[in-house]
């Protein structure tokens, strides 16, 4: 039926996407729910929404990169162009400016949507990932910096690393353009150098000089780089700006408050045209892993593409890809345990539906219990255990229902310890 004559369709799945096997879905459902308990620790709510959006949604507010490149539409039976979501923010934006009315700020939503990009495999990216999205509307006030990347950082710790494992890299468009200002940067040349800032992880320096000498001249690019290049002194160059005051003070006031590995880092500008102010990037330290985490910054004029009320806006998007490769590069990765809590091997010439009856009792008391149906050997079904990880074992057969009496058996330590349904129950829990 699903196959083309004797040829048979491939076991592999669509290129840059993921199956998930069992060992697989633990690890992520891992993953979300550090995610999903840290947020919620803050008092963020979650929502949610379609991986359906307008095109024209990203047109206008995400980087030209990912329409041009990047994003997968297509046009539907009623003409309408659509998009699969490239990202959360624009679709955030647009349901906050929705009911912008009814909702009481300072707003904090979260979400872990999957996304999609048309791009090149490779290791910490692939064409669907799912992301952590992250955002406080409604607060102006540089506390929504200092709330959200603190989050940031406690999510990362909550995951069990530690400060030198990771480091909190941090900038501000306000003071790029600050900076594009005094070098006299025509402005409708700005955007162009920060998206090619954005790019100087993937390039080599001297590619790096040479794009940007072509794009702005060889004086301007000379003073630009050296302002670039000089670290946290910029702040002194900079000290009449308001947007390097205003920077000094969210890093002065993490570094107060336990996050003492964010550093100034000119470089970072984000790659999306929509934000506004303070930018941020999580960086792995290891050499094995030298590459950006996540990331994420402020977007106040985001909203005001669907009405006409301002509304400042601060998050960020943590994907798990990059989130994985970190926990597997620093040891991090968590033993993963079976969901099921008992496994009951069935000895021959057993009534199975008095095992069943059993295992509903169980269940009753709160365990999570799984039946072997096989028929197999009672040897076989033990023998299967080695690639189940079910903590524990019990073997039900003829005598044993008679008796009530049951052997429950840690499949880890071997320890045994016998006794009827209830004390079966004790144990375990």
């Amino acid at each position: 039926m699903f196959g083309m004559g004797d040829k048979k369709i491939s076991t592999e799945s669509y290129k840059g996407v993921r199956d998930f096997y069992p060992e697989d879905q633990a690890v992520q459902n891992y993953i979300f729910n550090v995610m999903r308990k840290t947020a919620e620790s803050w008092g963020y709510v979650e929502y949610g929404a379609s991986i359906l959006e307008p095109l024209q949604l990203y047109r206008s507010k995400t980087s030209e990169e990912i329409v041009n490149e990047q994003i997968y539409s297509f046009t539907d039976r009623g003409d309408r162009e659509v998009a699969l979501r490239p990202e959360m923010t624009p679709t955030v934006a647009r349901m906050i400016a929705g009911r912008i009315q009814e909702l009481p700020a300072p707003i904090r939503w979260y979400s872990i949507p999957n996304l999609f990009r048309y791009e090149k495999p490779q290791r910490g990216r692939l064409r669907e990932h799912w992301q952590l999205n992250v955002d406080m509307f409604g607060v102006s006030d540089f506390w929504a910096e200092v709330e959200i990347i603190s989050m940031a950082s406690g999510i990362m710790k909550k995951f069990g690393a530690s400060d030198k494992d990771f480091q909190i890299k941090i900038s501000s468009r306000p003071l790029l353009d600050d900076i594009f200002e005094r070098i006299k940067i025509d402005k409708d040349q700005r955007q162009f150098v920060c998206r090619l800032i954005d790019k100087k992880e993937k390039m080599s320096n001297d590619d790096f000089r040479s794009a940007m000498v072509t794009l702005i001249g060889e004086e301007k690019a000379g003073t630009l780089l050296e302002h670039l290049y000089f670290g946290e002194g910029l702040f002194s160059m900079m000290a009449d700006s308001v947007s390097a005051k205003y920077l000094n003070k969210v890093i002065e006031t993490l570094r107060k408050n336990d996050v003492a590995n964010v550093v100034f880092d000119p470089t970072v500008t984000r790659g999306f045209d929509y934000y506004t102010g303070v930018v941020f990037e999580v960086f792995d330290t290891n050499k094995e892993n030298p590459r950006t985490i996540f990331g994420g910054g402020r977007y106040d004029n985001l909203i005001g593409a669907f009405t006409n009320q301002k509304v400042s806006a601060f998050g960020f998007g943590m994907g798990d890809v990059t989130t994985r490769d970190f926990l597997a590069t620093h040891n991090l990765l968590p033993k993963i345990k079976s969901t099921t809590d008992v496994y009951i091997c069935v000895a021959p010439d057993t009534a199975v539906e008095e095992v069943y009856k059993i295992a509903e009792t169980l269940r009753t008391n709160g365990l999570r219990v799984a039946v072997d149906i096989s028929g197999k050997k009672l040897g076989d079904q033990l023998k299967s255990l080695d690639k189940r990880n079910i903590p524990y074992v019990v073997t039900v057969g003829s005598e044993e229902l008679k008796n009530n009496k049951f052997i429950l058996r840690n499949t880890e330590t071997r320890e045994e310890q016998s006794g009827d349904i209830s004390e079966i129950i004790k144990c375990v829990k």
